[in-house]
């Protein structure tokens, strides 16, 4: 499908003017497919007890929530394979391109799943076809978030690059919130028995119309303008191997960085549920309600912290949400070990509120490490060697410290002291807000090229 080339950020020297309107859809159209790959992937976290029961089935429900939650690691294993391939192959042929592929096999591996018998009906093979399927998502997931923020970093203007960053994990918050919000209606609908049923299947069907959704707006638009530039002089392609050899300190800032950052993500926006239905009793139904509350508040404010990173610098925020997860983790999950609605809203709150800084900066911060040449195959696996070891991780490694220790308070300290490590990695790394990236010339919106 032929892009917009008549609103094409122009190049004026070695200055590149953007056009606002072609800004807006290029973020729209990653923050939307972004969206869409995160519905797919938050569907699981959320039914991850239903799926347990469905594809596990053990006398131990402790047993059934740990195989269900290594299935989930599984996909994030299997990511750092998906960015070593997809990464290098978007610095090579382009962003789009590859972020259109991204999208198709992860919803075409969703979709499936919300195909495969139940262990009931296909015995061994459900959760053989079950963790055959993850892998698919966690593969194709491994190309996904170094591309978009690849792709609207390299689109915006270098003065608005934190706002129009924060977009991207705008749209992951909706991807949840979409996620959980069509677990809980299906959960109250139909019940425990009727999800265990058939219903579980229902949120995993919906990613087939999604995808075909994300793959026409990712297909609209033009490549970034930064990559255009490299296209028009052909050099040599930079492999995985050569990446490894020449951006290993930037990468180990990266894994050290999206690491610490990845925990944090993850104990709140999937992991809180299963810790509330598991550890404290709460139904399906009411722990999630209780995140979607508080991921709506964290898209309120999102954005305008986006914007403020770009006037104060992205190392203030990143350092606010570091140390915010060191010194709020604890007093968080005492306060959910307390019980009742107040408390545990007040408790999610503590943990996203410190998260929500992370969130509206890191797609800003974590493209900049890396040159333009490089950027997607960089972003890509440096994210995602973090994600796949730390990030993903966490949901099966809370709840094995949990069961190890007998303390309820095992995810707060994981958490805390993931956290302080990222601490030391933001005082690492150069502050490059408003500022140009590396390898490409300074980008200035319409308005900032006439003096407007």
């Amino acid at each position: 499908m032929p892009g917009d080339s008549t609103a094409a950020p122009a190049p004026h020297g070695r200055v590149t003017v953007t056009d606002e309107r072609l800004v807006r859809r290029a973020v729209k159209a990653a923050a939307l497919g972004n969206a869409m790959e995160w519905f797919d992937f938050g569907v699981y976290s959320y039914l991850a007890v239903t799926i347990g029961d469905v594809f596990f089935p053990s006398g131990d429900g402790t047993v059934r929530l740990l195989s269900s939650l290594a299935t989930f690691a599984v996909a994030f294993l299997v990511r750092p394979l998906g960015g070593l391939f997809f990464g290098p192959l978007g610095d090579r042929v382009g962003r789009k391109r590859v972020l259109a592929l991204t999208m198709v096999l992860m919803a075409a591996g969703t979709f499936a799943i919300g195909l495969i018998p139940s262990y009931a009906t296909a015995g061994f093979w459900a959760p053989v076809l079950l963790i055959v399927l993850r892998m698919l998502q966690g593969f194709s997931t491994g190309g996904e978030y170094g591309g978009a923020a690849t792709f609207i970093a390299e689109y915006a203007p270098d003065k608005r690059r934190g706002y129009y960053g924060s977009f991207l994990e705008f749209g992951t918050l909706a991807g949840y919130v979409g996620a959980a919000g069509l677990v809980t209606v299906m959960g109250v609908w139909l019940g425990g028995d009727g999800m265990r049923e058939w219903g579980w299947r229902v949120p995993f069907l919906v990613a087939g119309p999604l995808g075909l959704v994300g793959l026409y707006l990712r297909l609209r638009l033009e490549d970034t303008p930064a990559f255009r530039r490299l296209a028009e002089k052909p050099v040599e392609a930079v492999g995985p191997a050569a990446i490894l050899r020449t951006q290993w300190p930037r990468l180990t800032l990266c894994v050290l960085l999206a690491g610490a950052y990845g925990i944090t993500d993850y104990t709140l926006l999937s992991y809180l549920p299963t810790y509330l239905t598991d550890r404290l009793g709460y139904d399906d139904t009411h722990g999630t309600a209780v995140l979607i509350v508080t991921m709506l508040l964290l898209m309120c404010v999102i954005t305008g912290l986006g914007r403020l990173g770009d006037r104060v610098g992205r190392k203030p925020l990143l350092a606010a949400g570091m140390g915010g997860s060191v010194v709020l983790s604890v007093p968080a999950f005492l306060l959910l070990g307390q019980g009742g609605g107040p408390a545990v809203l007040g408790g999610t709150l503590l943990l996203g509120l410190p998260l929500v800084c992370l969130l509206a900066t890191m797609s800003a911060a974590l493209p900049a490490l890396f040159p333009t040449r490089v950027r997607y195959g960089s972003l890509s696996i440096g994210y995602n060697l973090a994600t796949s070891l730390f990030g993903g991780t966490t949901p099966l490694i809370t709840t094995g410290l949990i069961h190890a220790t007998g303390s309820d308070l095992a995810p707060a300290w994981y958490a805390a002291g993931a956290a302080l490590v990222g601490l030391a990695a933001v005082a690492c790394m150069k502050e490059t807000a408003g500022r140009p990236l590396e390898g490409s010339p300074p980008s200035v919106s319409a308005q900032e090229a006439t003096g407007a």
